[in-house]
């Protein structure tokens, strides 16, 4: 169901047929004890989705953003939930744009052949949230090694990954010109860090994405694994986020297909009143409404990725498509949910999960005001409001 033409049409068949074998059943018994699809990411890592934007010198596809976002957008579109492995597309980001040539040669090839997993990003703090640069999460150098303490919030996949990228400050708050100097960005060996200076608490949530609190007490790690420059990994940190944003934009326009492809079956076979209640403009304008919301959240989620892959700043496009997306999914479940009654609460029709699902991009990664207040200082250059 779609408007546009496709030129990757044989990129999304190819996914296609790789979702197909991870039915709607697979995902809801993953859904309904909690635990990871492991099979359905090895399968994706194994076929090489997830190393997409690897380039090829480092056995990756060489892949852009608009690549990755349509693999995120399929794997929703087809019932699953790319909230399980999203977080190796846009960390990519990072260690691509501001590693070392040494970290690179040592970690992409691995992370492209699956023997790592990089799924997790550490930069969310309980008393900062999205005021980034006021984290408190130290790193002070001491010789070689970094001695990581602190604590972050919301820290996803770290069970089911090897590697993760953490953000922390190395100069004190009160000893940099601009806030937002002073922060720096690692690659962290997970396997070395949980129990050795890292612990990490799982967040039970309304939505079986896993995610945790973390603690750091007097972590060591070397410090070759500092990214970049000491004291401007928060420039590097907004490249992921970048990403990131477009990434979560793919998946609600995903989502959004889903619920409209999946109430406009069910409107036109559902009989009530010896008349399929499609018929009724009540029924219609919703779906269609949220369709033609889709489709324009489409067109900003592909300029983000061009304005990406061509090395332009996408910032704008990218929070303006997040938010378009979020709400058209957020409307598009709305509308599924309503018309399919009481079964759309029956977990045998996925509509409740999915529905659950979504509802988590109107907060995160960022909330639709912080995004509106983003619009309104950085392109309509009105005063800062925080």
């Amino acid at each position: 169901m779609r408007c546009m033409s496709d030129s990757h049409m044989e990129l999304r068949m190819a996914l296609r047929d790789l979702c197909v074998r991870y039915p709607a059943e697979y995902h809801r018994a993953h859904d309904e004890a909690s635990t990871y699809p492991d099979e359905f990411i090895s399968a994706l890592t194994d076929a090489g989705w997830l190393a997409a934007m690897i380039p090829q010198e480092f056995g990756g596809s060489g892949l852009g953003l608009t690549e990755a976002s349509i693999i995120m957008e399929e794997i929703n579109r087809n019932g699953g939930n790319a909230g399980h492995c999203h977080g190796q597309m846009y960390n990519m980001s990072t260690l691509l744009k501001h590693g070392s040539a040494e970290q690179k040669q040592y970690y992409l090839p691995k992370i492209a052949a699956g023997e790592l997993r990089l799924q997790s990003m550490a930069v969310t703090e309980p008393t900062t949230g999205t005021d980034t640069t006021k984290l408190k999460t130290t790193a002070i150098k001491k010789g070689d090694k970094y001695i990581i303490n602190g604590q972050k919030v919301w820290i996803s996949r770290v069970q089911h990954s090897d590697l993760m990228i953490l953000l922390a400050r190395t100069t004190p708050l009160k000893d940099v010109k601009r806030k937002s100097d002073g922060l720096s960005v690692f690659i962290v060996d997970l396997h070395k860090a949980i129990d050795n200076g890292m612990q990490f608490k799982p967040i039970r949530n309304m939505v079986n994405h896993v995610t945790n609190e973390l603690f750091f007490d007097n972590l060591e790690i070397p410090a070759d694994n500092l990214i970049g420059t000491e004291g401007k990994g928060f420039k590097y940190i907004l490249d992921g986020l970048n990403a990131e944003r477009t990434l979560i934009a793919a998946e609600c326009i995903g989502d959004a297909y889903w619920f409209i492809e999946k109430v406009s079956s069910y409107a036109k076979e559902r009989i009530v009143f010896d008349r399929p209640i499609g018929q009724n403009q009540g029924v219609q304008f919703p779906i269609a409404k949220a369709f033609v919301n889709t489709e324009a959240a489409n067109l900003m989620r592909f300029e983000a990725c061009k304005r990406f892959d061509n090395n332009e700043d996408s910032g704008a496009q990218a929070n303006m498509a997040k938010m378009l997306a979020a709400d058209a999914s957020w409307e598009a479940a709305n509308a599924c949910i309503q018309f399919h009654g009481g079964f759309g609460f029956a977990a045998e029709y996925d509509v409740e999960r999915k529905f659950r699902e979504t509802r988590l991009y109107q907060v995160a990664p960022v909330s639709t005001n912080l995004i509106l207040s983003y619009v309104a200082e950085h392109i309509l250059d009105l005063p800062r409001s925080f």
